[in-house]
């Protein structure tokens, strides 16, 4: 059983977007990085994999401010923004909740967002979403 423990934490670490499970110890944390001017624009990962109880946050590598705000209970991105005024304040600190990093200034880091609940999650910045500047997170 450890074996297969420690063989899924190795395929899952060495997956794109793949963050390894805690195996007992403290989380693994993943960071997404926001940068619009680089190619391609917008989050890197946009897509990222993360298991149930690791956590994530979000870098601005960008010379200007974003955020990254859930699109809560939606499950495909809309043709418009759905982000409100809100979405530049930061607010909540689990995946399940609704969440901003609020205004993300260059070289700012967001709040660590607990992944407690298995789903997927979408989020966009409030001043870029038709760039398009969006993200997916699959909990699991």
């Amino acid at each position: 059983m450890r074996r297969a423990c420690m063989l899924f934490a190795l395929l899952t670490a060495c997956t794109p977007g793949g963050v390894a499970p805690s195996t007992g110890g403290s989380a693994s944390t993943a960071t997404i990085d926001i940068n619009l001017t680089l190619d391609p624009g917008g989050y890197a990962p946009d897509t990222i994999t993360i298991p149930v109880g690791s956590t994530i946050r979000f870098r601005n590598s960008d010379g200007f401010a974003h955020t990254a705000s859930v699109l809560k209970g939606l499950s495909t991105f809309p043709a418009s923004s759905p982000l409100t005024a809100a979405a530049q304040t930061q607010s909540g600190t689990a995946i399940s909740q609704t969440w901003s990093t609020g205004n993300l200034a260059a070289g700012a880091v967001s709040q660590t967002i607990l992944i407690d609940q298995p789903g997927t999650y979408l989020y966009a910045c409030f001043y870029h979403y038709g760039a398009p500047m969006h993200g997916t997170i699959v909990a699991q």
